[in-house]
């Protein structure tokens, strides 16, 4: 057996490679975005020092202070998508004196000033080597649509092409953008990560503390969550199936009456009994898919969602690729945010297409639901967008939703996928 690794196995580790480059080359891009944020706040808070000066930034300073939290929670809630979740602190305090002298207030100025430098050029650079490799590389597809005096490398014009021979050469430097951006774009990208891991986390007291107050809320969320399950199930009980009982129960009995006085008319009230019995029956099944939808329990979540979106009054595509099963909990739950999700797109969203997308990362489930309707939906608008929450922050899972006026709208969310 060659000790070599063979060329169908190398092709899994290239891919891999490629993967983590472009992830990284993405964790750049968005660490771009925060970088101009924290540009903007820095040259803020440096303008509200300067009107100290003349006494007026003393009524600047919170404002300012508070945007240099809003974009610090920004880069909180980026770094949280890609690795470890950074619990944020509470509110800055009132008074100037109380925010300056915050601990994670001075933190996060040492952050904004090294973030819009140091992130601000590795965000540049990265984006000047990524797009050289592509242009470089490509070069002798569209050399030839350039004029003759632009014809030059995107390399700062090192040289002019005036053939295809040139044109190749071009590409060869493309490889080697291409080898720098290999090796250089991942490291680039958990160095511009670090000064915000190293000073945008709380201390352990404050984390932890941090911690038990999130969970005792996620906990009251679960218990209202429960609670409001349980009113739905008495209230379909009590509104449907008791009543169709109830109706079952007082045919039979004029059916009994009527066997004496008129035994053809006993057989259409006996009729009547069983639409009413089996109505009665297809209510309490719908009612017990409501608690836990058997085709989890036989099959899998996959399946299930298949269901949901095949029935769906909105064309709708399911994009899932699930290596293997979470806890019963957690794909209940899955289903339940899907189902609920695809009911407010049917009924409010006006939308003509909705994807759904599902894939397990790590330990995380995380959900996607898609629709290219009108937007502008809101949490507090009676859209079923509070129930999602509830049932996701109970499982100590997140939610985001992007909802702009005009569409599309994005739920995307992600659960811990237990044991």
């Amino acid at each position: 057996m060659s000790i070599h690794e063979s060329p169908a196995g190398r092709k899994p580790a290239v891919f891999a490679r490629a993967r983590t480059v472009l992830d990284a080359f993405e964790h750049l891009v968005g660490g771009l975005g925060t970088t101009v944020l924290a540009l903007v706040a820095l040259l803020l808070l440096a303008a509200t020092a300067l009107a100290c000066l003349v006494g007026v930034g003393v009524f600047l300073a919170p404002t300012a202070l508070r945007g240099l939290r809003a974009v610090a929670d920004r880069e909180r809630a980026r770094l949280s998508r890609w690795g470890p979740e950074i619990i944020g602190p509470g509110p800055v305090p009132s008074g100037l004196r109380a925010a300056l002298a915050d601990p994670a207030t001075r933190r996060e100025l040492g952050w904004v000033v090294v973030h819009s430098t140091l992130g601000l050029f590795l965000g540049l650079a990265g984006l000047t080597i990524f797009f050289s490799a592509v242009t470089d590389t490509t070069f002798p597809l569209w050399w030839r649509l350039l004029p003759p005096e632009e014809a030059a490398t995107s390399a700062m014009g090192l040289w002019t092409v005036r053939d295809l021979p040139g044109a190749l050469g071009v590409s060869l430097l493309g490889l080697g953008w291409i080898v720098l951006a290999v090796l250089l774009i991942p490291g680039m990208a958990r160095l511009q990560a670090w000064p915000g891991r190293r000073l945008l986390t709380t201390d352990p007291g404050a984390d932890l503390a941090l911690r038990v107050a999130q969970l005792t809320a996620t906990r009251a969320a679960a218990l209202d969550a429960h609670a409001a399950e349980l009113r739905r199930i008495e209230r379909s009980l009590h509104d449907g199936t008791q009543n169709r009982i109830v109706a079952v129960t007082i045919l039979l009995g004029a059916a009994r009456r009527a066997l004496a006085r008129d035994p053809s008319g006993a057989e259409a009230i006996l009729d009547r009994a069983q639409d009413a019995a089996e109505q009665a029956l297809v209510e309490l099944r719908a009612v017990a898919r409501g608690i836990l939808p058997p085709v989890l329990t036989d099959r899998s979540l996959v399946d299930a969602l298949t269901g949901l979106v095949t029935t769906c009054p909105v064309p709708c595509r399911l994009d899932a690729d699930l290596p293997s099963r979470c806890a019963a909990s957690v794909e209940a739950t899955a289903y339940f945010v899907v189902a609920e999700a695809l009911t407010n797109i049917a009924r409010h969203s006006h939308a003509g297409h909705a994807t759904v997308m599902v894939r397990r990362r790590d330990d995380r489930l995380h959900l996607q639901i898609t629709d290219d309707g009108r937007g502008g939906a809101d949490e507090h608008g009676g859209s079923g967008l509070v129930g999602i929450r509830r049932r996701t922050e109970a499982h100590d899972g997140t939610l985001m939703l992007t909802s702009p006026p005009g569409g599309p709208t994005v739920l995307e969310v992600s659960l811990p996928c237990g044991s």
